[in-house]
């Protein structure tokens, strides 16, 4: 019965894998043509190393850029190999996965758009928040 399920789990594992790369594999592509188009003094200019300006503009982008959690660890990366504030890229993570400015349309016919527009602000501020407080709890620890 244990071998049985343990060659479930492998299965779905290797299921839910192939189903993943696909995107990982696109967001490594975009990443590396993103570094080769857009030029590095962009992101200094934009990201001053502001606590307050940073998270912002980086939870615009993430607001703008929705997408799932794994693709931004790999955007997050590679933003923080260019020089961009951790507090920025926080913001920017924590944005690209609980607001969804371009998924807006679809989640106001399902959901109702008084509803997705409330859900899409309250994440948007709690991005801000959440992302400062991460920093400012690993800058005491």
């Amino acid at each position: 019965m244990t071998l049985l399920n343990t060659k479930k789990s492998f299965v779905k594992t290797a299921n839910s894998f192939r189903q993943v790369l696909p995107i990982i594999l696109g967001m490594i592509l975009l990443v590396s043509l993103s570094l080769v188009a857009i030029p590095k003094n962009f992101y200094a200019n934009i990201f001053t190393g502001d606590k307050i300006i940073d998270p912002l503009f980086g939870a615009i982008f993430g607001s703008i850029a929705a997408g799932n959690p794994i693709t931004s660890y790999i955007i997050g990366g590679e933003l923080l190999k260019q020089g961009i504030s951790l507090i920025a890229i926080t913001a920017f993570i924590l944005a690209w996965v609980t607001v969804g400015i371009i998924q807006l349309p679809a989640e106001s016919l399902m959901l109702g758009k008084r509803f997705a527009v409330t859900r899409n602000i309250a994440s948007f501020v709690t991005a801000l928040i959440v992302a400062i407080l991460t920093i400012s709890t690993l800058s005491i620890v």
